[in-house]
């Protein structure tokens, strides 16, 4: 038999971006990416990872041809799935893949573009995390709705935080990148100098040093430099006494397709300030009473995001309420057991039938 055999059908072969284990370049991808490979070989799996190098999503010629090496010395039927960030943006290597191989791709980030539409439509599966995610896929590239699958990412469990009585202590997790709008945050911020608050920013500063230096600057010329820390990616207990030092997670984003930082905040009961964007509003949820664990602003919106800001330092029964709400919402998050749960019946699925190209154009 070919690699489909009985071995090969529990046999997945998982190609990611050579930094997922970085402490250094911390990501939600990267993350889920790592509690999903653990998850299916809890649940039988045989997961060989095959990382690839370089600049992903922009890929030059060698970090292609290191892709192309990787699928080329698996045997014919194998089941892979690539994360998106490797698979979206290289058609001309996985499409003609796609007759030989059994792809799935893992979809973190859309790109809208036609490089990325070819390559799903060729995967024999795809995988999102969350359905916001999954909608626009199906509505950008008119995939086939049998074909496009949720598996959103878990959360750990964690001790409640209880909070100051001030709620002064604020909280944003996120790369610093325009993506995620700290800019948008530092001007709303700037508003309400005469305010008690601090503000936390962890998240790498490498992505794109010129935004993080008028980020700085723009600190420096409104007086906040001593009151909104960058203090840089935090992993495993930093980040855990981050949260454990926090009130109220901000997260300012101009576009997330879930925004896993929100159910770790929840998770601890912390009640989150988000822009109402992609799949924000899924992550954030209600609470089993109906309530809103948190407040929800327009993206790009720097006087809205003020207005909730001041809203929450002001009203003590509104941080009453919105904490109540947190606590409540963390009871119904689910675990990563459950998201490798979702995965798995999708990708057995694919290694039981036989395989075709789905389509080269």
């Amino acid at each position: 038999m070919t690699g489909a055999n009985l071995a090969g059908r529990s046999e997945l072969h998982v190609v990611l971006p050579n930094d997922i284990d970085d402490p250094a370049a911390p990501s939600g991808g990267n993350h889920y990416d790592r509690r999903l490979c653990r998850g299916l070989v809890a649940l039988g799996w045989s997961v060989r990872e095959q990382p690839v190098p370089g600049g992903w999503p922009h890929p030059g010629a060698a970090e292609r041809a290191e892709l192309a090496g990787v699928l080329a010395a698996l045997p014919d039927g194998a089941l892979v799935l690539l994360d998106g960030l490797v698979a979206s943006t290289v058609p001309d290597v996985l499409v003609p893949e796609s007759v030989r191989l059994r792809l799935a791709v893992l979809v973190h980030l859309p790109l809208g573009d036609d490089a990325e539409r070819r390559v799903l439509r060729a995967a024999g599966a795809v995988l999102t995390t969350s359905v916001w995610t999954r909608r626009r896929l199906l509505a950008e590239y008119a995939l086939p709705a049998d074909r496009v699958h949720v598996a959103a990412p878990g959360v750990d469990r964690a001790a409640v935080v209880p909070g100051s009585a001030a709620g002064t202590r604020l909280l944003s997790v996120a790369a610093v990148t325009p993506g995620k709008g700290h800019d948008v945050l530092v001007a709303a911020l700037g508003t309400m100098p005469e305010l008690a608050w601090r503000c936390v920013c962890v998240g790498s500063l490498d992505r794109d040093p010129e935004f993080v230096d008028r980020l700085r600057e723009r600190l420096r010329a409104t007086g906040l430099t001593d009151r909104v820390g960058l203090v840089g990616p935090r992993t495993g207990d930093a980040l855990d006494a981050a949260y454990a030092d926090a009130d109220l997670l901000v997260l300012a984003s101009r576009g997330e397709t879930y925004g896993m930082v929100v159910t770790e905040a929840l998770a601890r009961g912390i009640p989150v300030l988000a822009t109402r964007v992609g799949g924000l509003p899924e992550a954030l949820g209600r609470a089993p009473d109906g309530s809103l664990p948190g407040l929800l602003v327009p993206p790009d919106d720097p006087t809205a995001l003020a207005g909730a800001l001041r809203r929450w330092l002001d009203d003590v029964d509104l941080r009453r309420r919105l904490r109540g709400s947190a606590r409540q919402r963390r009871h119904t998050l689910t675990g990563w057991a459950l998201t490798a749960a979702l995965a798995s019946p999708v990708l057995r699925r694919m290694a039981s039938t036989p395989n075709h190209h789905r389509e080269a154009a």
